[in-house]
C-alpha cells in the first residue's frame, strides 16, 4: 500500500471513528430526553390515578347519601310535627288560662 493510500485509509477510519462518537452522543441525548419525559408522564399518569381512586372512592359512597337524604326527610316531617303539636299545645293552653 502507498503513503498516500495508506494516509487515506486512515482519514476515512478516522471520519468514521467521529462519526461514530457523534452518532453515539446523539443517541445518548435522545435517550436521556427519551428518560427525562418517560418521568413527566409517570408523575401524571400517577395524579390521574390518585385523583380517579378517590373519585372512585366517593362514588362508593353515593348510594350512602340516598339513605341519609331519606333519613333527614323522615326527621324534618317529625320536627315539623312536633313543631306543629307544641303550638298546638300552646294555642290551648292560651286559650284555657284565658
Amino acid at each position: 500500500m502507498s503513503g498516500e493510500a495508506q494516509q487515506t485509509a486512515e482519514l476515512m477510519w478516522w471520519i468514521a471513528l467521529a462519526l461514530g462518537v457523534v452518532v453515539a452522543l446523539v443517541v445518548a441525548g435522545l435517550l436521556a430526553w427519551i428518560h427525562r419525559e418517560a418521568g413527566v408522564i409517570l408523575g401524571h399518569v400517577s395524579e390521574i390515578w390518585n385523583v380517579g381512586q378517590r373519585v372512585a372512592n366517593n362514588t362508593v359512597h353515593v348510594p350512602l347519601l340516598f339513605a341519609t337524604n331519606a333519613l333527614a326527610a323522615r326527621m324534618l316531617d317529625a320536627t315539623q310535627r312536633i313543631s306543629r303539636a307544641a303550638a298546638s299545645l300552646d294555642e290551648n293552653a292560651r286559650h284555657s288560662s284565658g
